[in-house]
């Protein structure tokens, strides 16, 4: 603060001592050798301005200045005094910090060199009390070994001793601790412990196991275990039932308890990695010993040279798994299940014992669906097995979804890509034969008119058939991506045969009106209307998830940004490019069949377009109106091509058919009759009585109002039957109405819409009537 007053003081004095210039009306004094500083200039112009009678605030300014420059050179002085003496007391203070920094540095020294020597001489005494230290350490862990070599030695003769007095429970009980201690050990690196106390686990384990074993298998054999034929066929149950139940029921809560040890020093059997299984939990060892017959009895039957291992009899074995789930279920619910219960274990007895039995059959299904990859009839065979044994096993016997099962082994990606393969294969090979049998293009309900609404030829209906059929296949799959790439052959197939139908109806192109045309076009109307329907299940609401979730995780998935879009806002389907092309095609079909009947319509219309509609008679000078002759082929010609599309065509297609056909004859006789004749009051009155009495008719099967769907012709009418005054008054208001020049139109008089509307004349433009009113002849004086 000191320095910027004393610089602000040094530069106005130095702009006092420059000398004095001021500017006035736009001139400017200037001494000899300096300037006015600027701010100075800025002061003045501020206090005095350019007024000359405000020169006497000179003196009063002058004497501020004055002030304010004593102000500041006090300031200055007493600043310039104080700074000195600040700075030397500074000077002072640091000095006493440096000698006190220099003798604190003497007394570390010091310190340091007492410390050294102090370490130096206890050193011995360090290394002394370090080997004492490592050899208590090692002592103890010797203590440590030797407690738990003895823990497990005391333990032995724990299950010695039980087991020499035939206490079997307690035995057990003394393995369930030991297992456990060496579950504690497991993270040990003494291996030698590990290795004694796991050779110690298994010799009681099998001694134990053998043991039990022998007596649950006698108790089983007494119960007639395994049951080989069904409940109702099995032999009578033993006179002492209870006694063996309740042995039973102690024998299995015995091996029980040795499920800890079993599980240590038993490895699970599980399939080759390539079979793509997760791995599944360990099977409960009285059940394995339950098992153990029938696996028996399944290797001697269907592994080896014997006569049951047919490569293609996949059904026996799978037949039979099926039968052995289904023996023993209610065995396992009303006598094992409960010993479950009570000894508090969640162990599902039927689920664990048709696991096991089903592992059975992966083992062999994997090991025959990689010999079968070379032969298609056989593959195909074993594919339609599976999924059988596959619907049966989580249908019937309940067993979970979750689970692995039979499927598994179908996605693996060899024999995956084969089952694509096949079932490509034998599709197209199908849809050969559907589209080459003599019953292709007739429905087979054609006689049933409540069924055959949809009219669909027999080859649409067999394939969509196909189409569901492979959708039952696929739709267990576990795989999404599996399931998509079924998704992706159904798309292949339908597109396949869309190409088939059109290749076709370009052959039948000459004759929409055959058979076989509208046949073709009830199929594509059926087929989109069939895949728009499965597009809103659940299933395929599901697989588009899917499609979205794998096109998000994998950049190459093939899905567009836009496709991407819709199916995340659920805009789309997983169809709708199918039914694009579908509609596409149906509407190419559906323009080529009303283009045909209009041709022909408009060839026998020729003398109707040509007919003397200025000099036919008035109604009153007939006895009764009637058709004209010349409107008779055309008549006959669209009555008979109606009542075609109607028995060949389904309701949807056919209504969008009359309706096409419709508008456009009402544009051609607009054009081509009425536009292109005049008419007099007779003529226009016959024209009235051909469309109302006799066009509109025709159409009036199919609507109430059929009037509405030939505007043109209708309102036509209306204006060339309008009798002469209203004609006139008409062509007063349109020529008034239509006038630039006029001035504007009474606000009491009607537009000219408005008058056209109260006629009943909506489509027609004021402009369009002005011309049907000039192709009257019937006006006054004419």
């Amino acid at each position: 603060m000191d320095a910027s007053i004393l610089q602000e003081t040094k530069s106005r004095s130095d702009g006092d001592y420059r000398g004095i210039s001021l500017r006035h009306n736009g001139t400017e004094t200037r001494e000899e050798d300096s300037e006015i500083p600027e701010y100075v200039a800025e002061l003045i112009e501020a206090e005095i301005g350019c007024d000359l009678k405000a020169l006497k605030k000179v003196s009063g300014l002058l004497e501020r200045m004055s002030k304010e420059k004593k102000q500041l050179e006090e300031q200055v002085l007493t600043a310039s005094s104080s700074v000195p003496l600040k700075m030397e007391a500074a000077l002072c203070r640091a000095g006493e910090v440096q000698r006190a920094v220099g003798v604190l540095l003497d007394r570390e020294r010091g310190v340091s060199n007492t410390v050294s020597q102090h370490l130096q001489g206890a050193q011995p005494w360090m290394d002394q009390l370090s080997l004492r230290l490592s050899q208590m350490e090692e002592t103890e862990h010797y203590l440590s070994y030797l407690k738990w070599i003895a823990r497990i030695e005391e333990l032995s003769d724990t299950i010695q001793q039980h087991m020499m007095t035939s206490n079997v429970w307690e035995a057990a009980s003394g393995l369930v601790a030991m297992a456990e201690l060496d579950i504690r050990l497991q993270d040990s690196s003494c291996g030698h412990l590990l290795s004694f106390i796991r050779d110690t686990v298994r010799f009681w384990h099998k001694i134990l196991k053998d043991k039990l074993t022998s007596d649950f298998e006698e108790v089983l054999k007494q119960l007639h275990w395994p049951f080989i034929s069904p409940p109702q066929t099995s032999l009578a149950p033993p006179a002492n039932g209870a006694e063996l139940h309740n042995q039973l029921e102690s024998l299995f809560a015995q091996l029980l308890k040795l499920q800890t040890s079993d599980d240590l020093i038993t490895e699970q059997r599980q399939l080759p990695e390539r079979c793509g299984l997760p791995p599944s939990p360990p099977l409960a060892l009285p059940i394995q010993i339950m098992l153990l017959p029938l696996h028996k009895r399944f290797r001697y039957h269907f592994t080896g040279s014997r006569q049951t291992n047919v490569l293609s009899k996949p059904e026996w074995y799978l037949t039979q798994v099926l039968m052995w789930i289904g023996n023993h279920s209610d065995f396992l619910e009303e006598k094992v299940q409960p010993i479950l219960l009570r000894a508090s274990s969640a162990i599902d007895a039927r689920l664990q014992f048709s696991s096991g039995l089903l592992t059975l059959a992966l083992e062999k299904l994997s090991c025959d669906a990689s010999r079968l990859l070379y032969d298609d009839a056989l593959f195909c065979h074993l594919v339609d097995e599976v999924l059988l044994f596959e619907k049966e096993l989580r249908g019937t016997h309940a067993y979970p979804s979750s689970l692995p099962g039979a499927l598994h082994i179908l996605t693996e990606e060899t024999i995956f890509q084969k089952w694509l393969t096949v079932e490509r294969k034998f599709a197209l090979e199908k849809m050969d034969s559907m589209l080459s049998s003599e019953a292709a293009w007739s429905s087979q309900y054609k006689d049933i008119s409540d069924v055959d609404e949809m009219k669909a030829p027999d080859c649409a209906e067999t394939f969509m058939t196909l189409l569901l059929v492979i959708t039952d296949r696929y739709q267990n799959l576990p795989s999404p991506r599996c399931r998509l790439s079924f998704l992706a052959l159904q798309k292949e197939l339908v597109d396949d045969f869309r190409i088939r139908l059109t290749q076709v109806m370009k052959e039948e192109s000459r004759t929409p009106l055959g058979p076989r045309y509208c046949a073709i076009l009830n199929a594509v109307n059926y087929i989109a209307a069939v895949l728009a329907d499965w597009a809103d299940s659940v299933f395929f609401l599901q697989l588009q998830q899917a499609e979205l979730e794998l096109g998000a995780e994998s950049p190459s998935w093939p899905l567009s940004p836009t496709q991407a879009g819709r199916l995340a806002s659920l805009e789309g389907s997983v169809f709708d490019e199918m039914i694009t092309l579908l509609e596409r095609l149906r509407h190419d079909m559906m323009g080529r069949l009303v283009e045909f009947i209009l041709r022909e319509a408009r060839e026998r219309a020729k003398p109707y377009c040509r007919e003397r509609w200025l000099s036919l008679p008035s109604q009153s000078d007939q006895a009764a109106m009637s058709l004209s002759s010349s409107a008779c082929p055309m008549m006959l010609c669209l009555r008979d091509h109606m009542l075609q599309l109607q028995q060949m065509l389904c309701y949807p297609l056919f209504k969008s058919c009359w309706q096409a056909l419709a508008e456009r004859l009402d544009l051609f006789i607009y054009q081509d009759v009425i536009l292109s004749n005049h008419f007099n009051e007779g003529g226009a009155a016959q024209l009235q009585f051909d469309m109302t009495r006799n066009l509109f008719p025709l159409f009036g099967h199919h609507c109430k109002r059929p009037e509405n769907y030939f505007k043109h012709v209708k309102e036509g009418c209306i204006v060339l039957s309008l009798n002469v005054g209203s004609a006139l008054l008409l062509r007063d208001v349109l020529r008034q109405g239509g006038s630039e020049t006029n001035s504007p139109l009474d606000p009491n008089q009607p537009s000219p819409v408005a008058t056209l509307n109260e006629l009943g004349i909506f489509r027609l433009a004021p402009s369009d009537v002005e011309i049907l009113l000039s192709l009257r002849t019937h006006w006054p004086g004419q």
